[in-house]
């Protein structure tokens, strides 16, 4: 959290009240969204990535999501140099797309400026892919948010959490809560995720596909 603390070092929480309401609907740049599921329950789950990578940017820029708007929670700060908004849609996972178009659309942020965080299991735990666009590869929450805005063309930041065993059900696995042991060895490829949303908005996606996708 400390090196994280340190990237975002130059970040600053959004002065909303420096503003009137529509200079700050105006100014928006990037929504960055993580997905997961409310409830303490799902807190501590694999389905949860997108919400635990979400808790991280905030943390290390000295904001809370705290503001309920669009069925989702939110937090506006600026990411290098640029304002964003924070958000956790609270519609569970596969209907977090009723939130973000809602979002995007009050904003006015096209879909290229939507990073949106989640689990893949299709990629190795351990693992980080960044892309735009592409199909949903049955991710029912990015599925989701591609239906509602009509277009696959925003940016996912995919944490690869891998397949269960197959004795053991794709659901389990997904909403079983994280012994403290599998906390600890999912940790980085969390903090690898809100560093590669970070490189996205200071550096482009190609320069953060380039440092993100290859490592381990």
């Amino acid at each position: 959290m400390a090196a994280l603390k340190r990237l975002f070092g130059n970040f600053r929480k959004t002065k909303s009240s420096a503003k009137s309401e529509s200079e700050a609907t105006a100014s928006i740049q990037w929504v960055v969204a993580g997905l997961g599921n409310p409830g303490e329950q799902y807190a501590r789950t694999r389905h949860n990535a997108g919400f635990m990578t979400i808790d991280r940017i905030a943390k290390a820029n000295g904001v809370e999501l705290n503001r309920r708007r669009f069925k989702g929670l939110t937090a506006e700060v600026t990411l290098a140099g640029q304002p964003a908004i924070l958000v956790k849609p609270q519609t569970f996972y596969n209907l977090s797309g009723e939130c973000l178009a809602d979002l995007l659309g009050y904003f006015k942020v096209p879909a290229e400026q939507l990073i949106v965080v989640h689990d893949e299991l299709d990629i190795e735990a351990g693992r980080l892919r960044l892309k735009k666009g592409g199909t949903d590869a049955g991710n029912r929450g990015v599925r989701s948010v591609a239906e509602v805005l009509g277009t696959p063309d925003f940016i996912r930041v995919r944490i690869g959490i891998g397949r269960p065993p197959a004795n053991d059900p794709s659901k389990d696995y997904l909403l079983r809560p994280l012994t403290a042991a599998e906390r600890e060895q999912f940790s980085p490829n969390l903090d690898r995720a809100a560093n590669a949303v970070a490189e996205i908005i200071a550096n482009g996606l190609e320069r953060a596909m380039n440092l993100h996708n290859q490592r381990v």
